[in-house]
């Protein structure tokens, strides 16, 4: 699936992943490839993703962290859109 982060500054992601989980307002949930379409509210936290060939824009590699192939982004806020195994992610 197609994961999309953008933020006020510019979209920081958009690659292929296997595996999302992101902080809803009723706590942490997971999505893998084909999920159901679902719209949320995100609260502070980390949105963590893995896949094998995630590439990360060099210019804001920094805001990422990376461990053993799990990549994670700790936003304050946003939301969260996933329909035809795209997601979509707005976050401050």
């Amino acid at each position: 699936m197609i994961l999309e982060i953008v933020s006020p500054e510019a979209t920081l992601l958009n690659t292929e992943v296997e595996l999302i989980s992101v902080p809803g307002v009723n706590g942490e949930f997971q999505m893998l490839n084909n999920h159901a379409p679902i719209v949320s509210l995100l609260v502070e936290g980390l949105v963590k993703f893995k896949g094998s060939n995630v590439k990360v824009k060099e210019q804001y590699a920094n805001k990422f962290n990376s461990i053993k192939g799990e990549f994670s982004l700790p936003i304050k806020s946003g939301t969260i859109e996933m329909k035809d195994n795209k997601v979509i992610i707005l976050a401050d």
